[in-house]
């Protein structure tokens, strides 16, 4: 993967580019689900965390949990979630907006002092559009697209996922490999400057 290629990965449609990874152990919780989906969500993290070198924990010593997934059928259901307006600020608004958008996901993320995440929260209205797609295939693609901050243009025309001849859908090499550079200690957790991309790609030469 060239660097333009990594930079268009992190560059916002506003041309920002911004980067960040996890600053500190991921601690998941998954709510609106049966067991079996349970597992499937935990097996994704556990895949992508050995993929890209991050750690999972069973608890956050300031959050509890700092990883949560909400699944549901209407937005109208978030508010009455108990504390999630102290989490989410402008819960109301912001599933009024969702609404109107008629958007079946969303995604918010926190961040710490040094700019890694320290918090996210997926949101995921189960219509018939995410309903069709397999647990495996959405939880893994809902828990690539949390790893780090990729631009919100990111894989609006590629997927990043792969799917091999006897069907089993994986995470695509070249962004597995891309994880794992980002979360490459010696980088820093975040990044505003374009270089940030040179120096990812040189890790991908390296390990190459």
């Amino acid at each position: 993967m060239e660097a333009t290629e990594i930079e268009a990965l992190f560059t916002r449609a506003d041309g920002q580019f911004a980067f960040a990874r996890w600053g500190r152990p991921i601690a998941p919780i998954v709510f609106g689900v049966q067991d079996e989906t349970l597992k499937v969500v935990k097996g994704a993290l556990e895949a992508v965390c050995a993929a890209s070198g991050h750690q999972l924990a069973e608890t956050d010593p300031e959050l509890g949990s700092n990883f949560m997934v909400f699944f549901f059928r209407d937005w109208a259901e978030l508010p009455q979630v108990p504390d999630l307006d102290r989490l989410i600020p402008d819960l109301v608004p912001l599933v009024e907006r969702l609404q109107t958008a008629d958007a079946n996901q969303y995604r918010i993320f926190r961040f710490d002092e040094q700019g890694g995440i320290r918090a996210s929260f997926i949101f995921l209205r189960m219509d018939e559009h995410l309903a069709a797609v397999s647990a495996d295939v959405l939880a893994l693609s809902q828990v690539v697209q949390s790893m780090v901050l990729w631009s919100d243009t990111a894989f609006q025309e590629k997927s990043p996922l792969a799917v091999l001849e006897n069907g089993t859908t994986i995470l695509r090499p070249e962004i597995s490999a891309l994880l794992r550079a980002a979360y490459d200690p010696i980088l820093p957790p975040a990044a505003q400057d374009v270089s940030h991309a040179l120096r990812l790609s040189a890790r991908l030469s390296k390990a190459n």
